[in-house]
């Protein structure tokens, strides 16, 4: 009698395990196979619907496409024949110079001049023999930039700059002369044959960009009416 009720007590243990088994083996099964929680609904098959690898956001080129954008607005065209830069002022980067984008055209075209002699050496009396020349002086070089933009049409000496066109500062070219040099600023910036007053000249000899002469006593200042 006593055995036979362990086999009973026997029996339904082993019916209540199974019960309490047959859940988590489901779930054991149900974990191999994507749930209907991948098209959307609830399960427990959930986390295999989210292992799916994300894509980078679509605002991350376009952040960096903004930044490029803004820094391009800030930085002059690309140097070529005709660089400019947004303004009024011209600038000076690497020894060429960008003229502004709303100057005169003649302006502009002075600046190019000066950009296209600005590594040629000095060579005394160069650019009053022809306007093309191996090498520039002082006032052969200003002589030069204002013929390239319609402003002159014979070459000067510093000596003739001395009464050359409207007396005093102009705003946008002036020809600053004495009787022994002569050098221009165009749109905040002067080509020159002398170093005087650049803290950082550019190697050689001959017509360079540099900053404005601070100091221009002993000069007499001209420039082209209307300019």
């Amino acid at each position: 009698m006593r055995a036979r009720r362990r086999l009973i007590r026997a029996l339904s243990l082993s019916a209540v395990l199974a019960a309490l088994t047959a859940p988590f083996s489901g779930v054991a099964g149900a974990s191999t196979k994507p749930s209907s929680a991948s098209s959307g609904g609830a399960g427990l098959g959930a986390p295999l619907a989210v292992r799916v690898t994300t894509r980078p956001s679509a605002r991350v080129p376009a952040v960096a496409s903004a930044r490029t954008a803004a820094s391009s607005a800030e930085t002059p065209s690309t140097p070529t024949a005709h660089p400019t830069v947004p303004g009024l002022t011209a600038k000076v980067l690497h020894g060429v110079a960008y003229a502004p984008a709303n100057a005169p055209i003649q302006v502009q075209e002075a600046i190019w001049a000066g950009n296209a002699i600005r590594l040629k050496p000095y060579v005394y009396g160069g650019g009053h023999r022809t306007w093309n020349d191996v090498g520039y002086d002082c006032s052969g070089a200003v002589s030069y930039v204002l013929h390239t933009a319609g402003l002159l049409s014979v070459s000067h000496d510093s000596r003739d700059f001395l009464t050359w066109a409207a007396s005093g500062a102009g705003q946008w070219l002036t020809v600053y002369a004495n009787a022994g040099h002569a050098f221009i600023e165009i749109a905040g910036i002067r080509l020159d044959t002398s170093a005087e007053g650049d803290p950082h000249p550019v190697p050689g000899s001959g017509p360079r960009w540099r900053p404005p002469l601070r100091d221009t006593r002993g000069y007499v200042a001209r420039h082209p009416a209307g300019f």
